[in-house]
């Protein structure tokens, strides 16, 4: 199937909504205008409370591998060695070996480490054995904690951590997970992540488990996505789903030792749900419908609706109102969910997958972890300068992203956008 971009995508599905209203008078020169827009706003500077959107914009539903946004960090980056080296070290599938021991610093009692000194070290052949019997699949966007638009938009594939975990036959004094990967042997550049013991071995609020990751969107994990093996972590943003996994460290450590943490970082913070634009005139007539859309991030409180405001510049916002509670908020439609799955070479594997049906079809829509389409028809206005905002509601009828004083715990900002009404 060919891979239409997210914005052709979701052009073709405001296109379809905004006919149903009956507006298809001036719809198909409006879609270019907004799709021109997108394009022009996206290769421009962004205003200081717009997110860059850079991540959203080309991808389909879910992002084809080669277009997932990269931080990857490292000196040289892991994915960007020598074929040579990387097998060297344990990057390719025939070579990976990853050890999971106890703590030295704060033991965990193990019956049975898993060691390369002994011989005993996980490979990727007993990962595959472990697979046919325990592999799961579920779909996530993959966010960076400190930016505003997502990475991209997979379907994950791998076996649950906790699986590997039991191998080691723990007994006492585990308390928490940690894990890194490899860091071209150098101590300064290790990147490490941790988990409460109780999130590996259970999956509480119907979340998929923490797995040892080997596939996205039905293909092997390349190294530049963190291949062979990773860690993805469903519920968490982008560091904790560390690359290139080397080495799980089963602890008797009570408080998180991430590095993101030493960074000044909330660590414990989950996905955030938000709302953000992707096709919105620069300019519109007077008293000329005003037609807005864009997508929504699901984080772990859901959604159930998004909101979208317009507020002249000329006139005063309301005293005391930092985070737009007063706003003249309106409820935008929520699109359904895609007929065709793009980005996924094989669509059948949906089936099984966490969250949809034994067809394909999800059992819920919009889905917590993954992005949702947007589309708002507002009437027109009088000549001026004004600013549109967009927000989300949760599936507890709370409005996100909820004002956060702490700017490291997730993307959190309500976006504005200046739209000039013309005469």
């Amino acid at each position: 199937m060919p891979q239409t971009t997210f914005i052709a995508e979701h052009l073709e599905l405001t296109r379809r909504h905004f006919l149903g209203l009956g507006m298809a008078g001036t719809l198909a020169t409006t879609l270019i205008n907004q799709q021109a827009d997108a394009q022009e706003t996206a290769d421009k500077p962004k205003p200081r409370t717009k997110p860059d959107k850079a991540g959203a914009k080309p991808d389909p539903y879910f992002t084809p591998v080669a277009d997932f946004r990269d931080v990857s960090r490292g000196k040289p980056v892991p994915h960007l060695l020598p074929e040579e080296k990387k097998r060297e070290v344990g990057m390719t599938r025939d070579t990976w070996k990853l050890e999971v021991i106890s703590d030295p610093d704060h033991p965990a009692r193990l019956g049975k480490p898993l060691t390369k000194v002994d011989g005993t070290a996980f490979d990727f052949e007993a990962l595959m054995k472990l697979a046919e019997k325990h592999a799961v699949r579920f779909p996530k966007v993959m966010t960076c904690l400190n930016l505003g638009c997502p990475l991209g938009m997979g379907l994950w594939e791998g076996v649950p951590l906790r699986e590997v975990v039991w191998l080691t036959q723990p007994r006492e004094n585990l308390r928490r997970v940690f894990y890194y990967g490899y860091h071209n042997d150098d101590p300064k550049q290790m990147f490490r992540s941790s988990l409460p013991i109780g999130r590996v071995l259970e999956d509480p609020y119907d979340l998929p488990p923490v797995i040892l990751c080997y596939k996205l969107n039905g293909e092997w994990l390349d190294a530049e996505r963190g291949g062979p093996v990773r860690i993805v972590v469903p519920e968490a943003y982008g560091f904790k789903s560390i690359k290139w996994l080397t080495h799980v460290v089963l602890t008797n450590l009570f408080y998180a030792n991430d590095t993101y943490g030493e960074q000044n970082n909330d660590v414990d913070s989950p996905l955030k749900t938000f709302a953000a634009t992707l096709a919105v005139p620069s300019a519109i007539n007077s008293n000329e419908p005003i037609r807005v859309s864009g997508y929504a991030q699901v984080g772990i409180s859901g959604l159930s609706k998004v909101q979208v405001s317009i507020e002249s510049n000329a006139m005063p916002r309301p005293e005391n109102d930092p985070h737009y509670l007063k706003a003249p908020w309106v409820d935008a439609d929520l699109l359904p969910a895609p007929t065709q799955w793009s980005g996924l070479n094989d669509a059948k594997i949906l089936a099984g997958a966490h969250g949809f049906d034994a067809n394909g079809r999800p059992k819920h829509w919009p889905m917590r972890l993954t992005n949702a389409h947007w589309a708002a028809a507002l009437p027109g206005l009088p000549a001026g300068e004004y600013t549109l905002r967009c927000r989300t509601i949760d599936e507890k009828g709370q409005a996100q992203p909820m004002p956060r004083p702490f700017q490291k715990s997730g993307h959190a900002k309500i976006e504005s956008v200046l739209l000039t009404v013309k005469e």
